[in-house]
This record gives C-alpha cells, structure tokens and sequence, in this order.
C-alpha cells in the first residue's frame, strides 16, 4: 500500500512542478494561444515516462533469473546452501522485511538483489563469490544487498528513472512546438512541422544523456547505504571491507543490464558521471570512517 501512495504521490508532484513551471515561464498561455493542449501533453509524458520503469520493476526478478540463469535454493540442496538460506533469513529478520528467495548462478565474483516489493524479493550471488571469499565476507555481501531491499532501493530508482523519463519527453517536446513555431514559423494548427520533430528529438537525446547521470548518481548513494546498512547488520564494517578489498583485486565482471545496476560491484564507466557504482576505494574509505 505504501509503494502504491508512493508512486501516486510522486505523479503528482510531477504534474504540479511541472505546471507551475509553465506558469512561471508564461509557457502555459503560449501553447494554449498556440492551439497546444498542454495538460494533455502532461498526462502523455507521465504515463510514457513512468510506463516503462514499471514494467521493468515488475518483471525484473523474472529478467534477473532468465539473464542470469540463476537457481532458486531452499536449503535442502548442501549444507552450503543451507547456511546460505540460513544467513539470508537471519538478516531479513534483522533488516524487518519478508525471507527473499536466495539464488546461485554461474559467473565471477558478483551478487544483486531485485523485486518490486520488500517482502518477496530475490537476492542472488554468483558461484565466483562463494568461491573466493570466507564466509564473514560473503555474509558482508548478503548483507549489502539485504539493505538494498530493505531500503526499497529498487522502487526508489525506479520513481526517480519515471521522474526524469517524464521531463525528458515533456521539455523537448515543448521545445519542439516553441521552436517550430517561433523560428520555423511553422502555423499548422492542425499539426507539427519538421521543426517540431527535429528539436524534440535531438533535446530528447540530449536531456537523456543529463537524465541517466541523475540516476547514476543516485545509485552511486545508494551503494553507500547498503555498504553501511551491512556494517549494522554483521554489528562491524570490517567484513564489508574485507569483502570490497578482495573485489577490489578482481576485473568487475560484465552484469546483464536488466540487473547491472543492483550487483556488489560493476565495471567503471568511462566516464564518472555515468558509473552505477562508486570507486571501491571510495566505498572502503566511508566505511573506514564508522570505525572499521
């Protein structure tokens, strides 16, 4: 019910900064002197921008399984995959959340958590991981993604990925109709012409390009807080920082995309601005700083 108020809340924040903008700017009188209906425009950017974040929340625990191929554990397999099972239920507990389906699939040293709802998630760790680090480390690791759900990680990015998604196509739209009208002088009234569909699209490239750092830099944060919501799990950051050190010594691997920005650790981007993942360096230093 929370995440239904959420996602409501946040649409209608968006319609109203987004009024008050055009209002401010004196935009609103001049597409409607235009023949534009603005409000429309609104409502079709709210449900576009939004539509697609949604979709993927909802289907990415099913993505993250098909993508990874990852294996859905219960405990009875090995006595390692019930200590697995076992650590996962023990930090749920702690973190207040519902038990998510623990995972294991092929691949280096990784893990990411995912699910629409903090109650039946799926945490996920890669036979890499499990076989490269001691326990307390790998414990450290559930941990971090254990906070990511119980911070409602995955939910909180996708609003943010539907708030920018909406101003992007509403901005360069708008753009789109002020340019081809003032300066194509186009004045069909019944449509657009080539200017309109020319600015809409480059701004719309280019707004997208401003749009994703947003998101990357709010995954960037919320790297941090998992780090830290794991040092108050395990009741220390030492482990969390044992387990980034020896990340830290391995090439990041290649994540899919449906899950890449939910993993323990990524490849950098070539630039900063658009990494999902903070430097591990960085992440060892805040957690350093709590008095690990």
């Amino acid at each position: 019910m929370k995440r239904i108020v959420l996602f409501l809340l946040t649409n209608l924040a968006v319609l109203v900064v987004l009024t008050v903008v055009l209002r401010v700017l004196g935009l609103d009188r001049f597409l409607t002197a235009e023949g534009i209906d603005y409000r429309a425009l609104l409502g079709f950017s709210v449900v576009v921008g939004f539509a697609g974040s949604i979709i993927s929340l909802f289907m990415s625990k099913a993505m993250a399984k098909m993508s990874t191929r990852a294996q859905v554990i219960d405990g009875s397999e090995n006595a390692d995959a019930r200590w697995l099972v076992d650590t996962v239920r023990r930090l749920a507990e702690k973190a207040g959340i519902g038990m998510p389906e623990v995972a294991v699939y092929e691949g280096a040293p990784n893990a990411f958590a995912t699910g629409a709802f903090k109650n039946s998630a799926l945490v996920a760790v890669s036979t890499g991981l499990l076989q490269s680090m001691n326990r307390d480390e790998v414990e450290a690791v559930l941990g971090h993604e254990v906070a990511h759900v119980a911070n409602g990680d995955m939910v909180t990015l996708t609003l943010i990925q539907g708030v920018v998604n909406t101003f992007v196509i509403f901005l360069s739209r708008v753009a789109g109709f002020v340019v081809d009208r003032a300066v194509f002088r186009s004045d069909n009234r019944d449509g657009v012409g080539p200017g309109f569909f020319i600015v809409s699209m480059v701004l719309q490239i280019l707004l997208g390009i401003l749009a994703s750092m947003i998101v990357a830099w709010f995954s960037r944060q919320r790297e941090f807080r998992a780090d830290a919501g794991s040092a108050a799990y395990l009741g220390s950051p030492r482990p969390m920082i044992n387990a980034l050190a020896r990340l830290g010594g391995a090439e990041p691997p290649h994540m899919p995309e449906a899950v890449r920005a939910f993993g323990i650790n990524d490849r950098p981007s070539w630039m900063a601005l658009f990494s999902t993942h903070p430097p591990i360096e960085a992440r060892i230093a805040a957690l350093q700083a709590r008095g690990g």
